[in-house]
């Protein structure tokens, strides 16, 4: 995982345990990994103490994920004082070659602990 001040890229190895009946990674997976990298690149931006959740997620799937990994990068896009709006790319991995297979776009409601969100 590598994080820096509003961007997070976020790795899944690929294997049987989140893949599909045809060997392709199940979307869930995708949207999973999406979701990590939004978040926290959402929380990164947060001061120490401070918490998030996903309000809205929306996913395009573009191509099937096959490969070794998966990797989603998200980024924030607008960090307002309530919520935070980010995208995110998803790419599978073979041999070095990246092919995006997903993007999202997703909400966070930012708060202070679990009270607030």
């Amino acid at each position: 995982m590598r994080v820096s001040l509003g961007a997070v890229e976020v790795e899944l190895p690929l294997s049987p345990a989140v893949s599909q009946q045809a060997g392709i990674a199940h979307g869930g997976a995708l949207v999973a990994i999406a979701d990590c990298a939004t978040g926290l690149a959402a929380l990164s931006l947060m001061p120490p103490g401070a918490d998030t959740a996903t309000i809205e997620l929306k996913i395009n799937y573009l191509a099937p994920a096959v490969g070794h990994r998966m990797i989603a990068r998200g980024r924030v896009v607008k960090a307002g004082r309530r919520t935070t709006v980010t995208q995110a790319e998803v790419f599978a991995e073979t041999a070095g070659r990246e092919k995006l297979v997903g993007l999202v776009t997703a909400a966070f409601i930012n708060g202070t602990g679990r009270e607030d969100i």
